[in-house]
């Protein structure tokens, strides 16, 4: 693999975000296995992937691994859970600088074709087919701080508990870890009085478009942010159809998209 390609997928400040959260390799105990080959290939070879949208299978030779390790690799970092600590990390090292905006969070949800698998169901919006639905929750100014994945038959407002909780604590400039914005921002899909009580119990100022009342267009200073980031995530042509049977392997690729959303934007800072 031609080192250009290697340092503009990995470059050195994201590999040393990387390196200390791999899992480690243990041997079996009845002895045998093989030890893991270069790291760093493997990693590059996945962004590779999630990046160009390629198969595995069609991993180029020049890669330093071959298309069975590659998937292999990535199947062991999807269940030691690497991806959700390397955007936990890359979030860390943003909020550490103030690059956070907790003023608001916004709620928006897309749907994908999906060929097969888990986690999918009929669309609604595409004659039934089957497809998964991506749900994201960015901060203020469309950093994604929470992804998920489901069926494309669940209705958006089923997701909105799950992600709000799902904001991870993130280290601040000064102070405590944050995990709670000032304000929740969505569309009327969200909207219902469960959803107002819930969030003013929890002092979250809710921002839902009421149906038949506010039009959506209310929202359009503060949607497009939300849109522009999961343009960015379908920038990633790995997610713009499924082709994982698994479930956990789509929403691992999902989240590995949103650790590089937010490590560009960290990049720009060091530069």
């Amino acid at each position: 693999m031609r080192a250009d390609l290697s340092r503009r997928l990995v470059p050195d400040e994201l590999w040393e975000l990387v390196a200390p959260l791999l899992p480690s390799f243990a041997a079996r105990p009845q002895g045998g296995g093989t030890a893991p080959r270069d790291e760093r290939a493997v990693f590059t070879a996945v962004v590779y992937v999630l990046t160009s949208g390629c198969a595995w299978r069609y991993l180029p030779e020049s890669f330093a691994v071959s298309p069975a390790t590659a998937h292999r690799r990535f199947s062991v970092w999807t269940e030691s859970g690497l991806w959700r600590r390397l955007h936990r990390a890359v979030l860390d090292e943003l909020g550490a600088r103030g690059e956070l905006d907790w003023s608001s969070a916004i709620v928006d949800a897309a749907s994908v074709r999906a060929k097969r698998g888990s986690l999918t169901g009929p669309n609604p919006v595409d004659r039934g087919k089957k497809g998964s639905k991506l749900h994201v929750l960015s901060e203020g100014q469309g950093l994604p701080l929470v992804v998920a994945v489901s069926g494309a038959n669940l209705h958006d407002s089923q997701a909105f508990k799950p992600l709000i909780l799902g904001i991870p604590a993130i280290r601040s400039r000064r102070g405590p870890r944050r995990s709670r914005p000032v304000k929740v921002r969505a569309d009327k899909a969200y909207y219902s009085a469960e959803h107002l009580r819930w969030l003013r119990d929890r002092r979250l100022v809710p921002r839902i478009a009421r149906p038949g009342i506010e039009s959506g267009e209310r929202l359009g200073r503060h949607r497009w942010k939300i849109e522009r980031s999961i343009a960015w995530l379908f920038g990633y042509r790995r997610l713009s159809v499924r082709y994982e049977r698994k479930g956990s392997h789509f929403l691992a690729f999902l989240g590995l998209a949103a650790a590089l959303t937010c490590y560009k934007r960290l990049a720009k800072l060091t530069t």
